[in-house]
């Protein structure tokens, strides 16, 4: 019986060694003991700043995005890490500096909530996690589906600025291209028609708009839809430091809802991606269910971003908590 025991220990232990242990994984409750009101000061100050600045709880949800789809595609084990909010200093690089960043804004906000954490709890929020569950809070705040998810992330020590150029999609990708990074990540096709849906809300600059106005009209342009783009954006030239922009949905701009999708069906998409999704016969189908069905596209939304919220986070040893989401610890 002792033999048998003993093999059977030894043939379990390669078998449990394929496994992580439980604390080197995300979990639901992470602060649970740690730090019991982490989740809830997260939503009171992303309630707060929506109040003030009701553009922070989009920039929430695009910072989950950048934050998440980098270094997975570069065969990296570690992403949703945080490392977007670090800023250039000591060698470091920041991706907040880059091209693919140009727009993004409300940082600062990021430091707003950390320090009510530190206050409450020092050393023991991340900021991988104020990331991902602002962007879960900032969506309920525009009228988006809520979305359970589970925290323990760490904050990574190092940028991936080098590689943030090639990694996350462009305005003008195909969407095959589109559906190729995300596919990537487990997310489908349909949960990819979703999180475009992001583009419901918040807005788009001149800069990435005038390819299709200037020097002829896109053709897949609504004439009028066409007009007023002109309007917001009246040189072919526009200054990337000026404030020159359209929303990306005149009829309900801050609202997290299906209208992106009838207004593309309309050809009134502002992005070369968003019209790409009508004239795609794999993304079609879904563009037309969820102009049909805005709680299809808010269900489909929620599992997109959960995915996304869960692709290879940096737990365990290999990261730190932060005490400024901007920059390294100094041990």
């Amino acid at each position: 019986m002792a033999s048998f025991a003993s093999a059977f220990i030894i043939l379990l232990i390669p078998l449990l060694l394929q496994f992580p242990s439980g604390e080197s994984e995300i979990q639901s409750n992470y602060y649970w003991e740690s730090c019991p009101r982490a989740e809830e000061i997260i939503k009171e100050q992303v309630t707060a700043l929506y109040h003030k600045h009701g553009n922070t709880a989009i920039s929430w949800i695009r910072n989950l995005f950048h934050d998440c789809v980098v270094k997975y595609l570069h065969n990296k084990t570690q992403s949703c890490d945080a490392s977007l909010l670090l800023e250039s200093a000591n060698g470091v690089e920041s991706e907040k500096a880059t091209s693919r960043s140009f727009g993004m804004r409300n940082f600062k906000y990021i430091q707003t909530i950390k320090h009510a954490l530190e206050k409450e709890c020092p050393s023991t929020v991340s900021c991988a996690d104020i990331v991902a569950l602002s962007a879960r809070d900032g969506a309920v705040m525009l009228g988006g589906p809520y979305i359970e998810m589970k925290t323990g992330r760490k904050d990574s020590k190092i940028s991936y600025a080098a590689q943030v150029e090639s990694s996350i999609p462009n305005h003008n990708d195909t969407v095959s291209a589109v559906l190729s990074t995300f596919q990537a990540i487990g997310i489908d096709t349909q949960g990819t028609v979703a999180l475009l849906g992001a583009h419901s809300v918040g807005r788009v600059h001149c800069i990435n708009l005038v390819q299709r106005l200037y020097p002829t009209v896109d053709p897949t342009l609504d004439p009028d839809y066409a007009e007023y783009l002109k309007k917001r954006c009246p040189s072919p030239n526009p200054d990337p430091n000026a404030v020159l922009y359209s929303r990306n949905d005149r009829e309900t701009p801050m609202v997290l809802d299906n209208m992106y999708y009838n207004n593309i069906l309309k050809h009134k998409g502002l992005l070369v991606v968003d019209q790409h999704l009508v004239s795609d016969p794999n993304t079609y189908p879904f563009v037309q269910k969820m102009a049909a069905d805005n709680g299809y596209f808010h269900d489909q939304f929620a599992k997109a971003l959960l995915i996304l919220s869960e692709n290879n986070p940096l737990t365990g040893d290999e990261g730190e908590i932060r005490k400024d989401c901007r920059f390294v610890n100094i041990n």
